[in-house]
């Protein structure tokens, strides 16, 4: 069995990086939380947080579940002082996960330079005290790992979406569990998924899960296929579709989550993240990282990314690992780059090889690897407003 080392929570998850958040519960106090982080932004100090004045529930869990994310060891809240964001009742959520957790209040600390000063102090602090936690082993059981493809084209379904398959057909025979999404992009595959699922229950709740980010799409009259998907050499969203669905390998779908549901055991899971209820929001997911925060919102500890044009895209809090589809996209970009995927293509590497190495990648993670979206610095993050139902029963079955 794979060992790796991790951060142990009180919650008794492990995590694969030590984390400390700085989360603007605001636009207007971005900057000043992208300030406080600046000098140690290279020592695992990450910039998430939410734009939006007015509250939604969805962004409050979301950020409840990212600031006690295993991979977070601590959080400092930054608040400009009269948005409508509950910036008490998240406090105390992230304190009684027995992480270190301190609000500023921009408005109430003296402005700018004042909150700035104040923030840096109480970062560098905990970075030093993080640095000097003790880790314990961890096991590939233990593993949450999310996955999402962008910037694809017509390799994404040949190559690097199929080895990503079988990275995750590995993983969950060692007990971890796997998330793949998106229902908008999967549609089409509705029934392929429904007779994988657990139970015909299962089953149903995914095949209405696809029927509703179809609706979604229509009464925008915008789907989830970009010109550049075209560029690319796809021509329809069933292409799309099918491309996106070998992301998901061939096992045994364990369940049907939504956005902060964490999966309660080892398996594979589908991440619906359109919103329920009628369309009141906007596009679903207006980037690739909307995405990404989502699956890390749901615990993993990290997301495979499979492109074929090619993406640059790191996040915040979990690393993301890169697989290229496309041969020449990947000699063209290979510093950004993990896995060359499309020497598949080029009958370099077979499909199962390449799905080992994305596994054994994986683990490395654990033992202090850096993707190379880490070593670049990218920690991008997005959150939106969106509204979701809880999940039911026959989501999870036993």
């Amino acid at each position: 069995m794979s060992v790796m080392r991790g951060w142990l929570r009180h919650d008794g998850r492990k995590g694969i990086r030590n984390v400390v958040a700085v989360a603007y519960l605001v636009e207007c106090a971005h900057h000043v939380a992208r300030e406080i982080a600046l000098p140690l932004r290279e020592n695992d100090v990450h910039v998430i947080g939410f734009p939006g004045c007015y509250p939604n529930d969805y962004a409050h869990l979301m950020l409840e579940r990212l600031c006690t994310h295993p991979n977070v060891g601590a959080v400092l809240l930054v608040s400009l002082g009269c948005e409508s964001f509950d910036r008490f009742r998240l406090a105390e959520f992230v304190a009684a996960s027995e992480r270190p957790v301190h609000t500023i209040t921009i408005q109430r600390t003296g402005g700018t330079r004042a909150a700035i000063a104040e923030g840096r102090a109480w970062v560098a602090d905990r970075r030093a005290e993080l640095d000097a936690a003790p880790t314990v082993a961890m096991n590939v059981s233990e593993l949450v790992i999310g996955t999402v493809c962008g910037g694809s084209d017509g390799t994404s379904g040949l190559t690097g979406n199929p080895a990503a398959g079988i990275a995750f057909d590995l993983l969950v025979d060692e007990g971890a569990a796997c998330i793949f999404e998106e229902t908008g992009e999967l549609i089409g595959c509705e029934h392929i998924m429904a007779a994988r699922a657990a139970t015909p229950e299962l089953g149903r709740e995914i095949e209405g899960a696809v029927a509703k980010a179809a609706r979604y799409y229509e009464t925008l009259g915008y789907g989830s296929f970009a010109a550049g998907n075209a560029e690319g050499g796809l021509s329809t969203i069933e292409e799309k579709s099918l491309g996106a669905y070998a992301k998901s390998g061939s096992s045994h779908i364990a369940g049907l989550i939504k956005p902060g549901d964490v999966p309660p055991r080892g398996g594979l899971y589908l991440l619906d993240v359109v919103p329920d209820g009628e369309v009141r929001f906007g596009f679903p997911n207006i980037n690739d990282n909307a995405e990404i925060a989502e699956l890390i919102a749901c615990g993993s500890h990290a997301v495979l990314f499979v492109t074929g044009r090619g993406s640059v895209v790191g996040s915040a809090i979990s690393p993301v690992v890169k697989i290229c589809a496309n041969p020449e996209t990947y000699r063209r970009m290979h510093e950004d780059m993990d896995v060359d995927a499309g020497r598949i293509l080029e009958g370099r590497a077979e499909l199962a090889e390449v799905g080992q190495e994305i596994r054994d990648l994986v683990v490395s993670l654990g033992n202090g690897t850096k993707t190379c979206s880490e070593s670049l610095g990218h920690q991008e993050f997005i959150l939106t407003y969106k509204s979701f139902e809880p999940i039911g029963p026959s989501c999870l079955p036993a």
